[in-house]
């Protein structure tokens, strides 16, 4: 017999083996990203400390927010937030998700607001 993994499961693992390699230092923040299948989160955590610098979501716009377009927006936002607290620099972790949909253009939307990951 043989039993199918949950996805939830195999995103679990693969986000516990990219954090276990990725940590967010006070020079260089690690820009997190949780996908929902509404909305997109970002935040920008200091892992030594402990702290969320920045924050952004889907949920600061109208609308719906499970999209690419959405997605986009939100890199920006958490790069505009970033860049006046003066964070240019990040380490990028997916979350466990593929570099692929909302995920990609989160990180371009921050990328061309002026992230450097």
């Amino acid at each position: 017999m043989i039993t199918k993994t949950p996805k939830k499961k195999i995103r679990a693992k693969k986000h516990w083996k990219i954090r276990h390699k990725l940590n967010g230092t006070p020079e260089r923040p690690r820009l997190s990203v949780y996908r929902s299948l509404k909305n997109i989160y970002a935040q920008i955590i200091d892992d030594v400390a402990g702290v969320t610098l920045v924050a952004a979501s889907s949920l600061d716009f109208d609308g719906y927010g499970g999209n690419v377009e959405a997605a986009k927006k939100v890199g920006q936002l958490v790069a505009q937030r970033a860049l006046e607290k003066g964070i240019t620099k990040v380490v990028f972790d997916r979350g466990g998700n593929i570099y692929h949909g909302r995920v990609r253009a989160l990180a371009e939307g921050a990328r061309e607001a002026g992230l450097d990951f």
